[in-house]
């Protein structure tokens, strides 16, 4: 068993095991004629019920074979251009190339001792976006598994920061269109879901600053503590960045902690022409960003970035083993001292790789791409009697659902437009994500895939029609 570790005796069975691997990925790419199979859980469940883990098959090349029935032939396709569900973007080749790095090498950031230059190039990076976003000579940050996670930690500190021993009169503010991680973190860091205070957004789904205004004044003045404002810059749903200078404003009146959730919103940072949609971000105490949503990186690559790098201290534990404390006077730079993570994957490489070789405005020129796909897709949509689009795009995301020409009930176009998205997909030919408007059933476009078109778009449109008028039509012959 040992010629299956990775070691200098077994390098050349590495070499070709991986090349192989790489080779039948690369086919599939070049062959996949939609972005999905249509494949139902019941249909392939018995395939992977009829995989026997405790007999080996010995062999690569054969559990390569193997992957192929129960993965890589169903798996759905970021890369199509008609994939346009959910904040799934298609990756680029040189953070592809850091993958397989990371992985081999297999270091761990959270020491020194068991990551050397890896350390370094993480805190590089964190120097790097915490400069774009303009945070101050004092900023710092980590690496983080993704945007719930930065979410948690900022609001962790933000709790710890305001000093309140009495969590329940703590309060968040966030818009209605916040990321449900927001109340997620409440609950885990002893608050409760009660302790999030939601704001309700104009429409184009920003939030209202008035009256994040009044809700901060009547939390005062009940005795509460406005322990963190949370904005988004790029709501999940709609894209939509909220007012961030007013808000940075109140949060500066009313003393509480600015997090940004820029997970979305962060390809802005590369942006030559949109960075101004930003404007405001430089005066939050925190931010999250995504690189693995608007920086085309594979999942996952996530930070959380602070405007005081010593308020990072309050995920700070020591441990004999790993980073006792005499390392703080070695200034032996231990990420664990940062992170709410022990063990961690050196992602950070495929960002590193990225920028070494595109450059941020490569990066930023395929996220303008998007997003200038998007306006052309609203004007679609805007012009077709079809489709009711509920607000213009900031970012890249549409938000619409079908009208049937004939009159019929609110429920009737609710249903027809869940069907035509599980027809869709069942379809293998696009997917689209849905979602609720006002109580009412939305679909939505993600335009995260520069090689998507106007003409992928209108498509996918007429195909939407498609089913929702065989359902419309189906459903009056039954009646």
């Amino acid at each position: 068993m040992r010629s299956h570790l990775l070691n200098d005796t077994t390098a050349e069975s590495y070499r070709r095991s991986v090349t192989e691997g790489v080779e039948r990925v690369a086919r599939k790419l070049a062959t996949t004629r939609g972005p999905f199979t249509g494949i139902t859980p019941a249909e392939l469940a018995p395939v992977l019920d009829a995989v026997d883990l405790d007999r080996p098959l010995g062999d690569a090349s054969a559990a390569l074979d193997e992957l192929e029935d129960v993965y890589l032939r169903d798996a759905v396709y970021f890369h199509h251009p008609r994939y346009l569900g959910h904040l799934n973007c298609p990756v680029v080749i040189p953070a592809v190339l850091g993958e397989a790095v990371l992985s081999a090498v297999n270091s761990s950031l959270d020491t020194w001792d068991q990551s050397a230059g890896g350390t370094l190039i993480e805190r590089k990076l964190i120097d790097w976006t915490t400069r774009r976003i303009g945070l101050g000579p004092l900023a710092d940050g980590v690496f983080t598994s993704g945007g719930t996670q930065s979410n948690l930690q900022a609001l962790l500190l933000a709790r710890e920061e305001a000093g309140t021993p009495d969590l329940s009169k703590l309060r968040i503010f966030s818009s209605e269109c916040s990321h449900f991680s927001v109340q997620k973190s409440a609950q885990l860091l002893g608050l409760g879901r009660d302790a999030v205070v939601s704001i309700p957004v104009d429409r184009n789904r920003r939030m209202q600053s008035v009256v994040l205004a009044a809700e901060l004044e009547a939390c005062r003045a009940e005795g509460l503590v406005p322990m963190a404002i949370v904005a988004t810059a790029g709501t999940t749903d709609f894209g939509s960045i909220d007012p961030l200078p007013e808000i940075a404003a109140l949060a500066a009146e009313y003393g509480a902690w600015m997090h940004v959730d820029a997970a979305y919103g962060c390809g802005l940072l590369a942006s030559r022409t949109r960075r101004h949609l930003l404007d405001g971000i430089e005066q939050a105490d925190s931010v999250t960003v995504d690189y693995h949503k608007s920086f085309f990186q594979p999942v996952s690559s996530s930070a959380v970035l602070v405007r005081d790098g010593a308020t990072l201290r309050h995920a700070t534990y020591h441990a004999d083993y790993l980073n006792p404390r005499r390392t703080l006077a070695d200034q032996i730079p231990n990420q664990v001292d940062k992170s709410l993570q022990t063990t961690r994957r050196f992602d950070a490489l495929k960002l590193w790789m990225t920028l070494r070789v595109m450059g941020a405005d490569g990066v930023g020129e395929l996220f303008d791409e998007v997003c200038d796909l998007a306006r052309e897709g609203f004007e679609l949509l805007a012009a077709d009697p079809r489709y009711d689009v509920v607000v213009e795009p900031q970012l890249s995301t549409l938000v619409y659902r079908y009208i049937p020409e004939a009159v019929t009930s609110p429920a009737e176009i609710d249903r027809a437009n869940l069907y035509a998205r599980k027809a869709l997909f069942a379809s293998g030919e696009a997917v689209v994500a849905g979602t609720k408007v006002d109580g009412c059933q939305y679909l939505k476009f993600t335009l995260l895939n520069p090689e998507t078109t106007a003409a992928d778009i209108a498509a996918v449109l007429d195909l939407i029609a498609g089913h929702a008028e065989q359902y419309l039509g189906e459903n009056l012959v039954h009646a």
